[in-house]
């Protein structure tokens, strides 16, 4: 169990500071159970409710700045999400992103930027879900690494360009 305090990946919130743990009153909580309350960091004004043994909704520790640092290296070799029915790509997309895995968002990233390289090269813009996707990738994936590594999540993406020494959209 997380404590207040601790900094955590929880689902589609992204990286939350653990601000209570216990019961909360409100007219739709179960008083008998224990929840974390939860502060996004990266969602202004934003406060997440969730019990302790929530088993539907991912809650981690964020990634150790080692591990940051080899998943910045390993970018570089790192496989794409493998999506060959475009029919099935948002679904792929949707999928990486409920994993809450880094690893997971390097892949999904990848494979969009792929995408992206190829439809330049026939004159074609970035599709929509693609750059929407695209975004909730690089918000979640570098709002994790800014914690690990210390940074303003802004500094995160010339950050790993300088660490892999590569230009990447």
């Amino acid at each position: 169990m997380f404590q207040a305090g601790d900094v955590i990946v929880c689902g589609s919130h992204g990286v939350c500071r653990v601000e209570k743990v216990g019961p909360i009153s409100s007219a739709a909580a179960d008083r008998d159970r224990i929840y974390y309350t939860l502060k996004p960091l990266y969602e202004r004004g934003s406060v997440v409710f969730t019990p302790v043994d929530n088993q539907k909704m991912v809650i981690r520790p964020v990634i150790s700045r080692e591990e940051a640092l080899r998943l910045i290296d390993g970018m570089r070799d790192a496989e794409g999400l493998g999506i060959q029915d475009e029919k099935k790509r948002e679904e792929g997309y949707k999928e990486a992103l409920k994993t809450c895995r880094a690893e997971e968002l390097v892949r999904m990233m990848k494979t969009i930027y792929a995408r992206g390289r190829s439809r330049a090269a026939r004159g074609k813009k970035a599709t929509d879900a693609d750059s929407r996707y695209l975004k909730l990738a690089e918000d979640y994936l570098f709002g994790e690494l800014a914690v690990s590594l210390d940074l303003d999540r802004d500094q995160v993406k010339a950050f790993i360009r300088e660490r892999i020494g590569r230009e990447e959209d």
